[in-house]
């Protein structure tokens, strides 16, 4: 039988006037929520225009250091009105989900739904980036001297570049590690690597391996969900996944990659601990290696524990914990052997932090406009859906959705606590996000549309009002 709770949650009518006012009151939450989110959003884009020296996102401040880390703070980009081939496409994309997605979520076969939602999910990241042109928007992307492909052909000695990777975290010494490269373990950087002695060289190939992989990660999500035992709230979350505007960041960014490939770890981790796959084990072993790679791309990743326990709380089981652990610290164990101390990396980069940009980052302007870079990348559908998720009644039964929604929060605060994400957090935080994303499924089914919609405008208006630095 269903209890009041579960009634909401499927958005469906409620008969009983205390049914009926626990409703109101939480679409009288919604609207509050995303208000509330907006109002975070504006301020954090008004306070840098107002001259304060202490709530500012940059300190000593120059014009070239302005133009070039706060022209478009809370995000890292510039201000840029602009539209390009990719604007029709998008346009596209975005009125056929809002139009048709809740319909086809419902009726898809199941398989049918989890490849579309993938193929959809990079559809409209790459409309998104084609906005900006397929060099600027795409090719180019990774190829700054910033960026990982600029170390690629200084790595001619996989196991000695292991060995030297931490020595050359640190800034100002002849081969310091570039700013990506340096402030990541050294998986992210062999990533590329690998793929270009497989012949698949240059930018445009590393941004469409980070656009394939992390424009799956929304599919991951609902396979997690599914297996968790809520397929309802799997095919509502689905659209959410989709039209997401973190995908202006999927398409490009070596964090997209980093996302799908820890959200992947979490739904095998599901699948395991469900035993709704043939040889567990063997899953929760798969999940282990992936989620222990993922702490080997980024330092963060570390964090991705608490979605990790969340499903095993959810599950009711910790069945998988052996394989998975088995998994994490067999790559662990690579790396070490090879000559890489995570740890020793971990020390380093903080220092290697602060010897760049991130000490002119004052944690009075980011400590909060991060959550407001965090809402530009999910969009305003998510705060809506957020009281809901903190229903006690949905915490209490761990209905899935909430509590996986709750576990990436708790994530995203840790990480904005360490001082570690000053500013880029709509990217760096891709990881987390898509978790987030999920939340809207809470909302009730006859406003999905009008919520996508909302959505898809966020993303547009960011894509099309400014040029993101990913």
């Amino acid at each position: 039988m269903l209890g009041a709770s579960a009634t909401f949650a499927e958005g469906d009518d409620v008969i009983g006037s205390p049914q009926r006012a626990e409703e109101r009151n939480f679409r009288y939450c919604d609207v509050v929520g995303a208000a509330l989110a907006l109002i975070l959003v504006v301020v954090a884009f008004v306070v840098p225009r107002l001259g304060n020296e202490t709530i500012t996102p940059i300190v000593h401040r120059t014009a070239e250091s302005v133009r070039d880390f706060a022209d478009a703070a809370p995000l890292f980009g510039f201000r840029d009105v602009h539209v390009g081939w990719g604007t029709p496409v998008a346009v596209g994309v975005a009125v056929a989900v809002v139009s048709w997605g809740p319909g086809l979520a419902q009726r898809l076969a199941w398989r049918r739904l989890t490849v579309g939602v993938w193929l959809a999910s990079a559809l409209w990241a790459m409309a998104l980036a084609l906005v900006d042109g397929w060099q600027r928007g795409f090719a180019r992307r990774l190829t700054s001297t910033d960026e990982y492909l600029h170390e690629v052909p200084r790595v001619t000695d996989i196991p000695a570049t292991l060995r030297g990777f931490a020595g050359r975290i640190l800034d100002l010494q002849p081969d310091s590690w570039t700013t990506h490269v340096s402030g990541h373990p050294p998986g992210a950087l062999l990533t590329f690597v690998w793929l270009d002695r497989i012949g698949l060289d240059g930018g445009a190939w590393a941004s469409a391996l980070c656009v394939a992989v992390g424009s799956s990660a929304g599919a991951a999500v609902i396979v997690a969900v599914r297996a968790l035992g809520d397929e309802a709230m799997a095919r509502r979350a689905a659209p959410f996944l989709v039209l997401a505007p973190a995908a202006i960041w999927v398409a490009v960014s070596a964090d997209a990659l980093f996302a799908g490939v820890v959200a992947w770890g979490i739904a095998l981790l599901a699948l395991s601990a469900t035993r709704t796959v043939p040889v567990p084990a063997l899953v929760a072993v798969t999940a282990g290696v992936l989620l222990g790679f993922g702490v080997y791309l980024s330092y963060g990743l570390t964090l991705m524990a608490i979605p990790a326990v969340a499903v095993l709380m959810i599950a009711r089981t910790a069945r998988p914990l052996v394989g998975a652990l088995a998994g994490a610290l067999a790559v662990a164990a690579v790396f070490t052997l090879y000559g890489f101390w995570w740890f020793d990396g971990y020390q380093l980069v903080q220092e290697r932090y602060y010897q760049g940009i991130a000490s002119d980052r004052p944690f009075a302007y980011w400590g909060w406009a991060n959550f407001a870079s965090l809402v530009c990348a999910v969009g305003l559908a998510v705060p809506a859906a957020l009281p809901r998720a903190f229903a006690w009644t949905r915490v209490r039964a761990l209905s899935p959705v909430p509590v996986l929604v709750l576990s990436a929060l708790a994530a995203v605060v840790i990480a904005d606590l360490s001082a570690l994400s000053k500013a880029e957090t709509e990217r760096i935080w891709l990881p987390f996000e898509v978790w987030l994303l999920a939340a809207p499924a809470l909302l009730p089914r006859g406003s999905h549309r009008f919520w996508l919609a909302v959505q898809a405008a966020g993303a547009l208006a960011v894509n099309h009002l400014l040029f993101t630095n990913w």
